[in-house]
């Protein structure tokens, strides 16, 4: 029941930061309406996506995902300190934030936008790039971050798995 707790927690708290900072950016640039609670949270801004244009929409979209990326790396350094924590919660807390922090928002770059749209057009839009290098680009962070979690984050906190999405496909000589 504590995993539980602690993977919903911290799903809460990635949510929270990644939606907040879309929040925080599209404040400042006085783009920020409203936002909409269901399962996941939803920011309203006052443009239309057909009417976006400028630099902006780079920073609206993209600043969150490169701040809960950025924390997911920086619990990656931090996660020997605390995987030899005695207190169970907090090491499987520290431990579901880094999962969901390195692989979401890569995710959510990279294949989101042929499910759900996503922060990607954004981007794209803001840099006027295509849609697709965006993806690319943030598909091979997700292929790192993958094999980041199978080869560093998972051994630093004992997890052993079959499964092989979270087995290393790259193999280094040490």
């Amino acid at each position: 029941m504590k995993k539980w707790l602690a993977f919903v927690l911290m799903a809460v708290v990635f949510l929270t930061v990644h939606e907040g900072m879309h929040v925080l950016i599209a404040a400042n640039y006085g783009e920020y309406e409203a936002i909409h609670w269901s399962i996941f949270p939803q920011v309203i801004f006052s443009t239309a996506v057909e009417e976006r244009t400028g630099i902006q929409w780079a920073f609206i979209s993209g600043t969150s995902n490169l701040v809960t990326l950025s924390l997911g790396y920086l619990l990656l350094v931090l996660g020997k300190r605390v995987a030899r924590s005695q207190n169970v919660f907090l090491k499987g807390a520290i431990y579901y934030l880094t999962l969901i922090s390195l692989l979401t928002d890569a995710f959510n770059l990279s294949i989101g936008p042929f499910i759900y749209g996503g922060d990607a057009m954004g981007i794209a839009v803001g840099l006027g790039i295509s849609r697709y290098l965006v993806q690319a680009v943030f598909f091979l962070v997700l292929l790192v971050n993958r094999e980041l979690v199978a080869q560093v984050l998972l051994p630093m906190y004992g997890v052993k798995t079959s499964h092989p999405l979270f087995r290393p496909w790259l193999l280094f000589k040490s």
